[in-house]
């Protein structure tokens, strides 16, 4: 088991190197509010051996790109202290962002469009061609017109579309995030709004909405995707095999991995 070192705290995810030795976990230094990744040796009992700045506040995903050592951060742009709880300190100047560090640095970084800046960016997927797909969770009043984008390195953020209702029916939080085996779509959930949504990532915009109560988990399954509830259902949306199954006793986590 990891322990965080002094004056950090864990957000629950980590990424494993290319080659498997270090590991890469997203960390809160909250004295001074900035988000770091803590560098392990698996080869050495998990040694702490390094750390580095995460290119914001608030990392809470870390994904590696595949085929290289480029890991992409989801900083989702909330500052918070174990002193507060749960206390989100810095709605009002809020700045999410995705940065991309290799050995460290940050070789890339981007924010999104102004009037988004109350949507942190929390959960990542990749795809084909190293493309990132992101979802969001609104911390701002009122409504919000996007939850779900993605990225390629050198281009701009682009944000996918639905009609207004379909978005407040994700009641603002996006809980997981997957690409499709071929990259052409995008699976999110939310278990606030008990829905499955796709997107497609040509047109940029809602494919279709699957209803499951307590949705969270998803990921690529097959041509489609397999998706878990906490009530322990699991089913599969899209061209794969099989519609549902209920696992009494168990309730699922919010997130599911391919192994």
């Amino acid at each position: 088991m990891l322990n965080a070192p002094a004056g950090r705290h864990f957000y629950g995810h980590g990424a494993f190197s290319s080659d498997g030795r270090l590991l890469y976990t997203t960390e809160n230094d909250y004295e001074t509010g900035r988000g770091r990744i803590g560098v392990w040796d698996a080869g050495a009992g998990y040694l702490r051996i390094d750390e580095w700045d995460s290119g914001g506040i608030g990392p809470h995903d870390i994904k590696r790109i595949p085929g290289t050592d480029t890991l992409v951060v989801a900083n989702g742009g909330i500052d918070t202290h174990p002193d507060t709880g749960r206390t989100k300190l810095n709605i009002a100047t809020m700045q999410p962002s995705l940065a991309y560090i290799e050995d460290g640095d940050v070789i890339e970084s981007l924010s999104l469009p102004s009037g988004m800046h109350k949507n942190s960016i929390r959960h990542l997927a990749v795809g084909p061609e190293g493309r990132v797909a992101f979802g969001m969770q609104w911390q701002g009043d009122g409504h919000v017109s996007a939850l779900v984008g993605w990225h390629q390195r050198g281009a701009p953020v682009s944000l996918l579309h639905a009609a207004p209702d379909r978005i407040r029916q994700m009641v603002g939080y996006i809980g997981s995030i997957a690409f499709s085996a071929d990259g052409e779509t995008i699976a999110v959930t939310s278990p606030r709004g008990g829905l499955v949504q796709v997107y497609g990532t040509e047109t940029g915009r809602l494919q279709s909405a699957f209803a499951l109560a307590d949705v969270c988990g998803v990921s690529q399954f097959d041509a489609g995707f397999a998706v878990t509830s906490g009530s322990g259902d699991m089913m599969c949306i899209g061209q794969c095999h099989g519609t549902g199954r209920r696992h009494e006793g168990l309730a699922w986590d919010n997130h599911l991995i391919q192994i």
